[in-house]
């Protein structure tokens, strides 16, 4: 993943006054750790960090006083109502040091015949070099049938990342329509099965 420069300004004020008066000058809050250092608290350009952020677990490079740093986004907090962006925290990562972050899984393909698509799980825990850290991690379900299974240890993985959890975890699924609409009568069964007690 390619990294994305940002200019950020040292942050001398703290609460949510001066928080709110950032973001009147079009600026983010936004803390930097890692490393055993220090909290560094900056304050990023509105629109440029707006943008990398639409990308999963963006590589940021942070100039800061004529000083280089890179890190990635470990929290986004968002105003419920605009949806812009209130806080960022970022963690601090060196090139070469592998990190844990969870990375979109997207299923690509046409299956073959009425075969749906049941996902078990939208994104994925890896550990990957932070500079080589994938936007998305595809899963191919082209001219597949019912009956077709996707465990973790299936996926295709960048190289040198690993997957941190079971191997035989259960990614996806291919299930036919009615099976599906199966699943769905049998988990309202013991509802029903419930309310009948209790009469």
């Amino acid at each position: 993943m390619a990294e994305i420069v940002i200019e950020a300004q040292a942050r001398e004020e703290f609460g949510k006054g001066a928080a709110r008066r950032l973001r009147r000058d079009k600026m983010i809050p936004a803390v930097m750790y890692g490393h055993g250092s220090d909290p560094i608290h900056v304050a990023l350009p509105s629109h440029v960090t707006t943008l990398a952020l639409r990308t999963a677990n963006a590589l940021l490079d942070i100039k800061l006083s004529g000083k280089s740093q890179l890190a990635i986004p470990r929290q986004i907090q968002r105003d419920p109502v605009r949806d812009t962006i209130e806080h960022v925290d970022l963690l601090i990562v060196k090139r070469g040091e592998k990190v844990q972050v969870e990375v979109p899984l997207v299923v690509v393909g046409e299956v073959r015949g009425e075969a749906v698509v049941i996902q078990d799980q939208t994104t994925v825990l890896i550990e990957v070099e932070a500079t080589k850290i994938p936007a998305h991690i595809e899963i191919s379900v082209d001219g597949q049938e019912v009956g077709y299974t996707v465990e973790a240890k299936d996926l295709v993985l960048p190289q040198g990342a690993v997957f941190v959890g079971v191997p035989e975890d259960l990614i996806l699924s291919l299930q036919s329509p009615q099976a599906k609409d199966m699943g769905e009568v049998v988990e309202s069964e013991p509802e029903a099965e419930a309310e009948a007690t209790e009469e």
